[in-house]
């Protein structure tokens, strides 16, 4: 059975306008036991081409045409005590547009935004763990803060459709059950509310997966959702031009592989798509990370 301190690598991207979150949650259902943790570094790219905007999705990108997104992210855990571990994730996103030379001429346009994201910092506290002989059941709660860290701008008109967040301090609540069993077998299930500052909308978010977790491998699948609960739609009424105050809704699944190279390194990679939305870009992603566990 899998040790307790493996973590999967989680893909960190953008977050805000219509790049929206294609992220997974950085709360899994593994705790990592006292004084052990890993720290990862990973590598994701992300594009899209249509949009899905109210009433119906649209075959391209406004003004850009379409977006790539690339980020480079440090993900850090560190388990405090058996019951308690601390998160920590940080991304460097690059968003890239492709619109023409004479749109970004006429507009005083660029096709790239650039910089650090936002810092991500959670407490985990997993204060339930009932043994069934063959197989387990933990329940885990835990309390987060995403703020900004880098100097990028929100407030451009069009030009923030490629802006690299929506630079509001957000605070997470989440709760979650993974049920594991000793061939190896598990099923997580988290819901989480997000409450954000200035115009930004608060948003729920939910996640399931279901893997297959062993000394030498792990895999899973998931589906993931965020539903805001306010918020204009992109050039619909109220739309005065500022994108984090859009509402964001989108279901996304992927799936996650992990393999350890040796006792202390592993490699990770996954793959995510878009699959309905709400203003926010239909992309699909890919990613790899390089992990160490200590």
């Amino acid at each position: 059975m899998i040790k307790k301190q493996i973590v999967l690598l989680l893909a960190v991207t953008t977050l805000g306008c219509v790049t929206t979150a294609f992220s997974q949650s950085p709360i899994s259902g593994f705790m990592q036991g006292k004084g052990k943790g890993n720290v990862a570094l990973s590598y994701s790219f992300e594009k899209y081409e249509n949009v899905f905007l109210v009433p119906q999705e649209v075959e391209s990108v406004p003004v850009f045409n379409d977006v790539k997104i690339t980020s480079a992210s440090i993900y850090g855990v560190y388990g405090i005590s058996d019951q308690v571990d601390v998160v920590m994730v940080l991304p460097y996103i690059t968003a890239t547009g492709n619109a023409s030379q004479e749109v970004l001429t006429n507009n005083n346009f660029e096709n790239e935004r650039k910089g650090l994201q936002d810092v991500s910092v959670f407490v985990k506290y997993s204060p339930f763990y009932f043994d069934f002989g063959n197989s387990s059941l933990r329940l885990i709660g835990a309390l987060g803060l995403k703020t900004p860290v880098g100097d990028y701008k929100v407030n451009e008109g069009l030009q923030s459709i490629i802006a690299i967040g929506n630079r509001a301090t957000t605070v997470s609540t989440t709760g979650m059950a993974m049920y594991k069993m000793n061939s190896g077998i598990f099923a997580s299930a988290q819901f989480a509310g997000n409450f954000a500052s200035d115009e930004v909308p608060n948003s729920y978010t939910s996640e399931v997966k279901l893997g297959y977790a062993a000394s030498l491998f792990y895999a899973d699948a998931f589906i993931a959702n965020q539903t805001s609960t306010s918020g204009v739609d992109i050039l619909g009424e109220g739309f005065t031009g500022f994108f984090p105050s859009t509402q964001v809704n989108y279901t996304k699944i992927g799936l996650n592989l992990y393999t350890p190279i040796t006792k202390e390194v592993g490699i990770s990679a996954g793959a995510s798509t878009v699959i309905e939305g709400r203003n926010v870009g239909k992309a699909t992603g890919l990613y790899g990370g390089l992990v160490y566990k200590f």
